[in-house]
């Protein structure tokens, strides 16, 4: 059955248009108070991120959550992991995040959290699914026990205290030239608060959210800002998040992106070594460069694939005992503190790991040699493309072609209206070669 809402991650969509709107969040939040308190009682955490239609899908979610007597805590603006953590210590029935993520601000979303922090699985999404269809049918709370909303002081503050217990080479990083892209997003006064706590010498850009500028020419996927910044600064790293502040990308003194394999892969080299790996390796999706398999072969490891997402990295983690996993675009799941994608606590171990070092970050991140990789994103409107005869025989062309020294990764965004078709093979001219028969044949389909 084709979903209505939810996609690879939660709910998004572009503002007051079809799912991501009001009704949309107030349904949501009717549904998922009954199903995960049918008793009517209780309370729910929510935050948000700094885009201007948050508030407006914040109060739908209230008038949602108090009409069925649950007791709304609101965050305020806050990274996604902490409403995570939040939810978990805080015993709440559930947590709701309000943010569209990496997206600029015409879009939002709602990323949801069970009670043990943990992102929702597939099934639970298609039973909130028909849910929220009969959401406005059924019974509400009687008048006496409609609830009132609260505001819940210190949340920053205590995922904060959180990521640092977990670096023990904070007082190696002080004096340590850093730059930091807050996105204006909801990372902006937490993470720069953390760095400073551990003696950073830092430059903060991108910190200036006034609801229309989140992800605008900052953050993970637009780094052109931060590169300029760390060369200006003549600093040590640069660190960009998102705008929810879940993922991390990182930019060396050369003003180089580090491509978020290779930091996967000096985490979990320092985590392998210090011993505190467990699993027998990681976990990261099918977007993955070749490289970093061959790579954690080579130190005995295994590298597990999912599909695209860091719930089902999470997820696979989870069922086979891994305790580090995350996805090339940044998400990274550290799951003996987090169960989630944490920009602030990956960046703090990169930090850490580059303070013991003694290395510049130009060389550190260079972990391994990666196979020739391209990404395309191809913007559609109308049918699916992927639903395409041609394309599907341009997929098998392309297949056959590579063989075993290459693979084809093509799916329909989760978030967007994107084709993202993934190519990569051992030698350049083969990548390339199969990139541009299924591009081509996307591109005339869509």
């Amino acid at each position: 059955m084709a979903r209505q809402y939810f996609g690879t991650d939660g709910i998004r969509g572009r503002v007051n248009q079809k799912p991501m709107t009001a009704e949309t969040a107030l349904r949501l939040a009717i549904a998922t108070a009954r199903t995960f308190a049918p008793d009517g009682t209780g309370t729910v955490v929510i935050g948000r991120d700094t885009r201007r239609s948050g508030e407006m899908i914040e109060a739908a979610l209230i008038a949602g959550l108090t009409s069925m007597g649950l007791t709304p805590q609101l965050a305020g603006i806050v990274p996604t992991p902490a409403i995570a953590m939040t939810t978990r210590v805080s015993g709440a029935r559930f947590g709701l995040m309000v943010s569209a993520s990496h997206n600029k601000y015409e879009d939002n979303g709602i990323k949801l959290f069970s009670p043990e922090g943990l992102k929702f699985d597939d099934t639970t999404e298609e039973a909130l699914e028909a849910a929220m269809a009969t959401a406005f049918d059924g019974t509400f709370a009687a008048p006496a026990l409609i609830s009132t909303p609260q505001r819940m002081a210190g949340v920053g503050d205590d995922y904060v205290r959180s990521c640092l217990a977990t670096v023990s080479s904070s007082n190696k990083i002080h004096g340590m030239k850093v730059v930091l892209d807050c996105a204006h997003g909801a990372g902006f006064e937490v993470a720069p608060e953390a760095l400073l706590h551990c003696g950073a010498d830092l430059r903060v850009i991108g910190a200036g959210p006034d609801g229309v500028n989140i992800n605008a020419g900052h953050g993970s996927t637009d780094t052109a800002a931060l590169k300029a910044a760390v060369l200006d600064a003549r600093a040590d790293i640069g660190l960009a998040l998102d705008g929810d502040a879940d993922r991390i990308i990182v930019v060396d003194e050369t003003g180089t992106e580090i491509d978020g394999d290779q930091i996967m892969a000096l985490i979990v080299r320092e985590l392998h070594a210090s011993g505190r790996l467990k699993g027998g390796g990681m976990v990261s999706t099918v977007m993955s460069n070749m490289g970093l398999d061959q790579y954690m072969q080579s130190l005995g490891l295994t590298l597990a694939r999912t599909k695209v997402g860091d719930r089902y990295v999470g997820e696979h983690m989870r069922a086979h005992g891994f305790n580090f996993g995350g996805e090339p675009s940044g998400h990274i799941i550290l799951s003996d503190v987090s169960t989630t994608g944490d920009g602030l606590l990956a960046g703090l171990h990169v930090l850490s790991i580059l303070a013991e070092s003694g290395q510049k970050m130009s060389e550190l991140g260079r972990v391994f040699t990666p196979a020739p990789q391209e990404l395309v994103n191809i913007r559609y409107a109308g049918a699916n493309p992927m639903t395409s005869d041609r394309v599907k025989a341009a997929l098998t062309e392309a297949e056959t072609l590579m063989g075993a020294r290459g693979r084809m990764v093509v799916r329909k965004s989760g978030t967007e209206p994107l084709i993202r078709v993934m190519a990569e093979a051992l030698e350049e001219d083969l990548m390339k070669q199969g990139l541009q028969i299924v591009v081509e044949a996307v591109k005339a389909a869509s």
